[in-house]
């Protein structure tokens, strides 16, 4: 499959499928959290309103900043 291929079946697919599908590439990811490194698969990929939402699988294993909890917060508004 070719990447346009890839990405036109993307686009197509409903945010449930996408989620289904993060979780798969998630394997393959590794994010950067306060200096900690974190795997794809640490966390819940869901689906919530019109947004896919990477939660911690174990929420006790991430530290949240004061200034990152406000970036948060004023996202939600």
């Amino acid at each position: 499959m070719e990447a346009e291929e890839v990405i036109d079946l993307f686009s197509r697919m409903t945010l449930h499928q996408q989620a289904a599908l993060m979780r798969l590439t998630s394997r393959n990811l590794m994010m950067d959290i306060n200096g900690e490194f974190h795997m794809g698969y640490d966390f819940d990929w869901n689906v919530q309103g019109a947004m896919i939402i990477a939660s911690p699988a174990e929420p006790e294993d991430f530290m949240v900043t004061p200034e990152q909890q406000s970036l948060l917060s004023s996202d939600a508004s």
